[in-house]
């Protein structure tokens, strides 16, 4: 690679991490927010009536040294008769010298308010590890002792939201971390800020045919010191096994998605993003693959397909 290319990547990288810690360190964004609500929202736990395993991984901004790689775990099951939920979320998240690791356990409470309408009223609790490596930089004076080591912070939190739903729609109010933490190095040099998140998403199931389901769904996030995130999605679910859809992440990135019933219980998906904005020359666009298992109810041994 060229020596200016070079540089050009490494300022965009400076700016993309100075630009998050100074206006507040940001929770991982998915693509596919609809496959993986309980990252945002602790009432989804228990929500799709068996127990119910994910894991999604995305590599953003490819082509780009130091861009972002996420990975994600959770699982959630009823613990009651009555529907109430029991969830774990781990998230892992890399960017240039910096990890950040999210564990939160999740508990939702369900209410029945008509024949075919819940609520869920949930909490969370955990935690966040953050790890800044000062020695992954490719410093201009390595002799600096301010720009040297390894900080590393843990920050515990607790969060709560709401989870309104029937089988044809949902809608969904959460906020994550209701602590807001400020992290300091030893000089006090460096700064990394966590801050209370507010999300609302929603999302609406048509029957356009026997064959053919349309899902529009989106999902708001803001954050204070940042600009409003809002991401729509358009879906359509073919024969009960094959998704396809796009989305559009408010002046960022147009997306793709796919996804596949491969047996019952075990669903497969894949989303492409590319940047709208100038970053778009710098990168390949985004990738983001998730497998999901609803592990089979007992009673009926086939979960009911369900488009979120």
């Amino acid at each position: 690679m060229k020596q200016v290319g070079m540089k050009k990547i490494v300022l965009v990288c400076l700016g993309l991490l100075s630009a998050l810690w100074s206006y507040g360190q940001q929770e991982p964004q998915f693509t596919q927010y609809m496959y993986n609500t309980i990252s945002v929202n602790p009432g989804y736990a228990g929500t799709r009536g068996t127990m119910s395993i994910f894991g999604l991984h995305r590599r953003q901004w490819v082509g780009l040294d130091g861009a972002p790689t996420t990975s994600q775990f959770s699982i959630h099951a009823p613990i009651s008769y009555q529907g109430h939920g029991l969830g774990l979320s781990v998230i892992h998240d890399e960017i240039g010298p910096s990890t950040d690791t999210y564990i939160n356990a999740s508990f939702s409470y369900k209410l029945r308010l008509g024949y075919d309408t819940w609520l869920n009223l949930a909490v969370m609790a955990g935690g966040s590890s953050l790890v800044v490596d000062y020695n992954k930089l490719d410093l201009y004076d390595k002799d600096d002792p301010n720009l040297s080591g390894r900080l590393s912070r843990f920050s515990p939190n607790f969060g709560a939201g709401a989870y309104l739903h029937s089988e044809k729609w949902y809608i969904g109010f959460s906020i994550p971390s209701f602590l807001e933490t400020h992290f300091y190095d030893d000089y006090k040099n460096s700064v990394a800020k966590e801050q209370m998140h507010f999300y609302l998403m929603g999302g609406y199931v048509f029957d356009l045919s026997h064959s053919v389901k349309f899902k529009p769904a989106t999902v708001i996030k803001a954050v204070s010191g940042a600009p409003l995130s809002v991401d729509v999605t358009a879906n359509f679910l073919i024969n009960e096994r094959l998704t396809l859809g796009a989305a559009y992440r408010w002046d960022a990135a147009v997306s793709f998605l796919a996804g596949f019933e491969v047996a019952p219980g075990m669903q497969i998906g894949y989303a492409y993003d590319r940047d709208t904005t100038p970053l778009g020359n710098y990168n390949n666009g985004s990738h983001e693959v998730f497998v999901r298992f609803d592990i089979m109810n007992l009673k009926n041994r086939i979960v009911n397909p369900r488009f979120f």
